[in-house]
């Protein structure tokens, strides 16, 4: 039988790499991509995979292209609102959702109705999200499944465990660009270094928080509410191969690890359940990747975000959002060139502490509305209060 699948987010990296692992494979059919201005991109997306629903969040190149979708025979719609019109009372047999940032949230609440089994690479939407979408996903019977490599890793590691059975849960983090570089390098890093990753291809919101180590302290926060964790059973190490994406410590002694290439395509494969993508061979290159795995402990003068940690409330709150909100807006100036790579850091670490924030941390939203409503708090507040450090 032949299975339906949405990707949201399709002209990103994930939703490429999704393409790519679906491409000759009959037995997938792409149902509707989506994006959010990317038109030409995803027009050649649809031509290619044969797709006859697509939708757009860009309202101008909706109308500049809307013949031009019409006469490939392709509904072009305006909105991911079209989502639930779209699929009507439809059960997409796989969703893979790798909209980047918080936008990914409304989506993925709207559609999993729709889904049996979600797949899912967006951080910001589980990080703030996730107690009211496992409510959904309870509530519909829909199966979840992350893609990011990580949790796909500890995901698959523990999948046919007890939980009681788990003891720790190890998250690698390559280090990035600047693993080797001490704090007082850091004042002057131009974005073209800070995004200069030395094993991944990603986008550049995600490459910056991955050489700040924001990304893992994300990743951290995602492993805490996906799995049930507690903050004592969660931890980090450097790895800098990227070779070995995750690590559990076991109660009965036993340790299981989980290994693959840097490349995604390896992830949301397996979570598609596709057996078989590429011959795997035991060469030279993959036994030297065996003999020379190291780990060592991340330091905080080298990455000084990670004492954020410290910081994480171990219940469901406004904090994950309101910490979201503020690197997201730090890191679009830092690109953009209003702030240098050293006031990411030290606006995040004396933003976080202030009362004015830190009030809402004993809270917790209860639906989309209330994150709207932080997220619009949070940004306000930012407005007069981001400072340039020298």
């Amino acid at each position: 039988m032949i299975k339906n699948v949405v990707i949201m987010g399709s002209t990103g990296s994930i939703g490429t790499s999704s393409l790519k692992v679906l491409k000759n494979n009959k037995k997938f059919k792409i149902y509707l991509l989506t994006t959010k201005s990317n038109v030409q991109k995803i027009y050649n997306q649809a031509i290619k995979f044969k797709v006859k629903n697509v939708i757009i969040e860009d309202e101008k190149k909706y109308l500049n292209f809307k013949k031009k979708f019409k006469l490939k025979n392709i509904n072009l719609f305006l909105g991911i609102k079209n989502i639930r019109k779209i699929l009507k009372s439809k059960k997409i047999d796989y969703v893979i959702n790798s909209i980047s940032g918080i936008n990914g949230l409304e989506p993925t609440l709207n559609i999993i109705p729709n889904s049996k089994n979600i797949l899912i690479a967006n951080k910001e939407t589980i990080i703030c999200g996730w107690n009211i979408i496992k409510k959904k996903l309870i509530k519909y019977k829909t199966n979840f499944v992350p893609i990011d490599s990580e949790h796909f890793s500890i995901w698959k590691l523990i999948k046919n465990e007890p939980r009681s059975s788990i003891d720790k849960v190890i998250l690698t983090a390559s280090g990035g660009p600047f693993l080797l570089k001490s704090k007082r390098n850091l004042s002057n890093i131009l974005p073209k270094d800070a995004l200069n990753h030395p094993n991944w291809k990603m986008g550049k919101k995600i490459s910056i928080d991955s050489s700040t180590m924001m990304n893992k302290i994300f990743e951290y926060i995602e492993a805490i509410k996906i799995f049930d964790l507690k903050k004592k059973d969660v931890s980090i190490l450097i790895h800098p191969s990227s070779f070995i994406h995750a690590i559990v410590f076991f109660k009965h002694d036993i340790i299981k690890f989980l290994a693959h290439e840097t490349n995604m395509t390896i992830p949301i494969a397996n979570a598609l359940q596709i057996n078989k993508i590429g011959k795997q061979i035991v060469n030279k290159n993959l036994l030297k990747k065996f003999n020379e795995i190291n780990f060592s402990t991340p330091k905080k003068k080298i990455f000084p975000l990670l004492s954020i940690i410290d910081l994480i409330p171990e219940n469901t709150s406004y904090f994950e959002t309101i910490l979201i909100t503020i690197n997201d807006n730090l890191v679009y100036k830092y690109l953009n060139g209003s702030i240098n790579y050293k006031s990411i850091h030290m606006n995040i670490l004396r933003l976080i502490n202030k009362p004015y924030l830190s009030k809402y941390y004993k809270l917790k939203p209860k639906n989309i509305y209330d994150i709207k409503k932080i997220i619009a708090v949070t940004k306000k507040y930012l407005e007069g209060n981001i400072k340039f450090y020298d």
